[in-house]
Parts: structure tokens; sequence; C-alpha cells
């Protein structure tokens, strides 16, 4: 399994980022993909998720109604896109991947977003 994200940067308060991630190794249609966020000191949270399929989501409650995941299982690609941004959104952030919601998730290797005026 590997998993490249790219798109994080610095951006204004209320700007806008997209995230993206490249899959390869694994049948992308048949994993669950999920995008965490990590600050230092504090554990790995769940931003949002999208089912193998692509017709389920959820997002934390922190990030709905500015966030989208979205996936093409014909390029591999999982996308988070993020609006209104929020100096709270600091992070670095991880593209995952699980065949079933109990396994074990494999991992990006994180990209920076950073949103500070």
């Amino acid at each position: 399994v590997q998993l490249v994200e790219s798109g994080g940067g610095l951006v204004q308060p209320g700007g806008s980022l997209t995230l993206s991630c490249v899959a390869s190794g694994f049948t992308f249609s048949n994993y669950h993909m999920m995008w965490y966020r990590q600050t230092p000191g504090k554990e790995r949270e769940l931003v949002a998720s999208v089912s193998s399929v692509g017709d389920t989501t959820e997002y934390a409650d922190s990030v709905k109604g500015r966030f989208t995941i979205s996936r093409n299982n014909l390029r591999n690609t999982v996308t988070l896109q993020m609006n209104n941004l929020k100096p709270d959104d600091t992070a670095v952030y991880y593209c995952a991947a699980k065949r079933t919601v109990i396994s074990a998730a494999s991992w990006g290797q994180g990209t920076q977003v950073t949103v500070s005026s």
C-alpha cells in the first residue's frame, strides 16, 4: 500500500485548500478511505471518511459544512476540499486506507496545512 498526499500549504483564515491523495499497490475500490489530522502533542483525529464505493461519507463535527471528501475509483485518488479554513485547522493531514472499518490503517506521509494571517 502506498499513499501520497499533496496540496498542503499556508492559507489565510477563510481561505480554501484542496488536498489530494494518490493510492497505489492495492485494489483502491475495495478500501475505505479517510483523512486524519494531527497537531503536536495531540492524538491523530479523524476528519472525514468515504466508503469504498463513495456512497457514504462522514465528518468530524468541527469540519461539517466546510470540508468535503470525495474519491475517484478510476484514478485511485481521494480528495479533501477544505473551505472557510480556520486557524484551528492547522495540522499535518494524513491520508489513510482501511480494508474494513476494523482493519489497521495504512498511512501516507502527511502534508502540512497552516492557516494563519
